[in-house]
């Protein structure tokens, strides 16, 4: 499954869906078109990405069924949306977004790096995160993040690393064992002491982490 249909499978019916850095639009357009929303907002900060949306998207937004923003984020979003979905960007990038904007009823979140720091965003701002899980088009390796504001939730430290579920998904440790011989491999380049101290503190992570799989498999 490529990755648009797989970040679908998890968008939860709502009234009003946003999709921010939207791209194509190609998640609205099914969103509306499966009648899995009443309206939607898509936005994205390029003129020319939000053009792409906008083409493909016209018969709905000229029956007032979508609406397009050239923005930053979710400044020009108001807070009556019931879902977001926020994809293909960094987690630092989401979380720039989120304090800038607000955190929204229940969100669909797909970081394209730094997970972790966004999972300890979203729990230090009492939300509950529902899915956090692991997946592949064949190609890349993605984490999806899904929740809701308002329910406090607490995580471990492997938890808040890599997602709760993703640490019962095959797909994960897959994803790991590549990441491990990536990382050994960077050991080869010239690299500074405290970098080097840093690559074999991840190392060490990662090996922890494979190791205590081995130990369940074995149980």
């Amino acid at each position: 499954m490529d990755r648009i249909s797989k970040l679908c499978s998890y968008l939860p019916r709502c009234k009003i869906f946003a999709d921010v850095a939207c791209d194509h639009g190609y998640v609205a357009k099914y969103m509306l078109k499966n009648g899995l929303c009443d309206s939607a907002v898509v936005s994205d900060i390029s003129e020319k990405c939000l053009k792409k949306a906008e083409i493909l998207l016209a018969d709905y937004i000229s029956a007032n069924k979508c609406r397009a923003v050239c923005c930053d984020g979710l400044k020009q979003i108001g807070r009556e949306v019931d879902c977001v979905l926020i994809a293909g960007i960094g987690g630092e990038e989401i979380i720039k977004i989120l304090s800038e904007g607000f955190i929204p009823k229940s969100f669909v979140f797909q970081p394209m790096k730094n997970a972790g720091a966004l999972r300890k965003f979203l729990l230090e701002n009492d939300c509950f995160i529902g899915t956090d899980d692991i997946f592949t088009d064949g190609k890349k390796y993605y984490f999806i993040i899904s929740g809701m504001k308002g329910m406090a939730q607490k995580y471990g430290k492997e938890q808040l690393l890599y997602g709760k579920d993703s640490l019962d998904n095959p797909v994960f440790y897959e994803y790991l064992s590549k990441e491990l011989a990536k990382k050994k491999s960077y050991l080869l380049n010239k690299m500074s002491a405290d970098s080097r101290r840093d690559l074999m503190r991840q190392i060490k992570q990662i090996e922890e982490v494979l190791k205590g799989e081995a130990g369940r498999n074995i149980r």
